[in-house]
């Protein structure tokens, strides 16, 4: 009896000496935040364009973070992506992240780190998607008006939603990601073309197939071949 009670006082002393670490993480995370709120010094300089190479700039959320530049001849990419970032978050740092490195190719992917959202303020499902629409809307114009092409591309489809995120979770999101990448469509024009990335990566409906997947939001590197198979083309056009 000794022993198990042992046991369960420095189980219980070591969930609590996680939980103040976990706290105190989080407060140090929200306060850096505050201090930098679109974490501009995260790419504080714009390296000199070398005239002889195209300029590719992936900018986004941690899924455009995390994407491996393909092995292209005569081009030059850089990221310009941050994780959990909200599209409004991105598009008010579009000027000092992405303005001044005059990129030839701008390749976009964002947007769920906003839709993410939906199960905790379900009341502003509309309000949520409607500015994700309009902020991706705004940068493709600026873009476009900087004189860059544009590539966007469709929100990924989830993964499997893990126990600890139920709570905070609902069957919302997916149907908000549909929604938006119908709307994605309508972006392109001159300059201006569409990479289905959630068709690519799609396995059951809604999902991400199994060998893609790296946890809820993101992708593994085999899913990053998978999408920079179907960049290729694009980029060797």
């Amino acid at each position: 009896m000794k022993y198990l009670l042992m046991v369960l006082f420095i189980a219980s002393l070591a969930a609590n000496v996680a939980g103040v670490w976990l706290v105190k993480h989080l407060y140090k995370a929200e306060n850096a935040v505050r201090l930098d709120p679109l974490q501009l010094s995260v790419y504080p300089d714009a390296p000199t364009k070398q005239p002889e190479l195209q300029r590719m700039v992936f900018f986004g959320d941690s899924r455009a973070l995390s994407w491996p530049a393909p092995d292209l001849q005569g081009l030059e990419f850089i990221n310009r992506g941050i994780g959990d970032q909200t599209s409004e978050q991105i598009r008010l740092r579009y000027t000092a992240h992405v303005q001044a490195l005059k990129p030839d190719l701008l390749i976009l992917q964002l947007g769920v780190n906003d839709l993410k959202n939906i199960p905790l303020f379900p009341e502003k499902r509309a309000a949520i998607v409607e500015q994700l629409k309009r902020n991706l809307q705004w940068i493709v114009q600026q873009a476009r008006a900087d004189g860059s092409r544009v590539l966007i591309t469709t929100i990924f489809p989830l993964g499997k939603v893990p126990l600890e995120r139920r709570l905070v979770w609902s069957d919302e999101v997916a149907p908000a990601i549909r929604e938006v990448n119908s709307f994605i469509p309508s972006l392109a024009g001159e300059g201006v073309q569409v990479l289905d990335a959630f068709s690519v990566l799609q396995g059951e409906t809604d999902l991400i197939q199994a060998p893609y997947s790296r946890d809820l939001l993101h992708l593994n590197a085999e899913g990053y071949s998978a999408l920079n198979a179907a960049l290729k083309p694009i980029l060797q056009l």
